[in-house]
């Protein structure tokens, strides 16, 4: 496995300054947010796509550095009942570019549509009562979702690009078992792109969720998260305030092995279980750590995943029974 990094990471820094940086933290793979939910700060698709000079400029100074590019990332809501074409320009673009560059993975989310013809707001159905969410649903799965993702994985397979869908909250995939489903439903270019944080404050068990996963993992963001007990016993698990609010949040995101119980130990187990499951590439760090400088932070993950990191091949083999 190679350690990576999600560039907005880094956001604050421009350019050549993220790269020495990521240089400087012996970080090998980047991730590049292309827009959507990002600002896009250290790359511009569209022009990237017009340009071969910018293009070789672009790979030129990653490589000069050691670095690679693992994939382009293209987080939004294509499904979105109003805005969602404009999400689905930058999604193509970013298998566009992905394609000219040789990157093999565009990462993004599923995409929630509305609840029904007509609506104007994404609609994310948790429960199976009352009845209606059960006709949201078809429509959501059936009407739109299945269809577009059909298009859009064959679009990607004629490109040489697959899709790493992370599996979020307010999302229609959210979990290891919408993920199978939609990817029953739409064929094997679409894979999983696991953000253990995610499951953890759902109250899945991210070894399980890898596990569940087996052959379907096709990226991983390496991301903590840790609840905050007091809120949790009073409100549970939910809850609306932005981060800036984080001392009243039931959870928030943080610096790996400071959240999910076990530390170094189950960040080593978790890695074992990707290994299991099939994946052997890159861990892009995503800080999102509101209370740590994200450089600092960035450099505690680094150093707890060299840790625990499996580089080499396994030495045994059946034979050896």
């Amino acid at each position: 496995m190679r350690i990576g990094m999600v560039t907005d990471s880094l956001a604050h820094l421009p350019f050549e300054e993220m790269l020495d940086q990521a240089a400087t933290l012996r970080i090998t793979d980047l991730e590049f947010p292309t827009g959507g939910w990002s600002s896009a700060p250290h790359i511009n698709a569209r022009e990237l796509l017009a340009d071969s000079a910018a293009r070789q400029r672009f790979v030129g100074a990653i490589e000069s550095r050691g670095l690679r590019i693992s994939a382009l990332n293209a987080n939004g809501n294509q499904l979105h009942p109003v805005i969602g074409p404009e999400i689905d320009r930058v999604v193509r673009n970013a298998v566009e570019l992905a394609s000219l560059l040789g990157v093999p993975t565009v990462v993004l989310m599923s995409g929630l549509p509305g609840g029904a013809a007509g609506d104007t707001t994404p609609n994310w159905v948790t429960t199976s009562w009352p009845p209606e969410t059960q006709t949201i649903l078809d429509y959501q799965w059936n009407d739109v979702a299945i269809p577009y993702w059909r298009e859009l994985a064959a679009f990607g397979q004629e490109r040489g690009v697959r899709f790493a869908i992370e599996m979020h909250g307010s999302q229609l995939v959210y979990n290891a078992d919408t993920l199978l489903r939609l990817r029953s439903a739409v064929g094997e270019n679409v894979g999983a792109n696991l953000d253990p944080s995610h499951p953890m404050w759902m109250g899945a068990d991210p070894l399980a969720v890898a596990r569940a996963l087996n052959g379907a993992i096709y990226n991983v963001h390496a991301k903590d998260s840790r609840f905050q007990h007091h809120v949790v016993a009073a409100n549970g698990i939910l809850g609306t305030q932005p981060p800036e609010q984080h001392g009243e949040r039931p959870w928030n995101y943080v610096t790996l092995g400071l959240g999910y119980p076990g530390g170094q130990q189950f960040w080593g187990q978790f890695l074992c279980e990707l290994r299991s499951a099939g994946y052997d590439g890159t861990l892009a760090i995503e800080h999102e750590d509101v209370v740590l400088d994200s450089v600092e932070g960035l450099e505690q993950t680094v150093n707890l995943l060299r840790g625990v990191l499996p580089v080499k091949p396994a030495s045994w083999k059946p034979q050896d029974i």
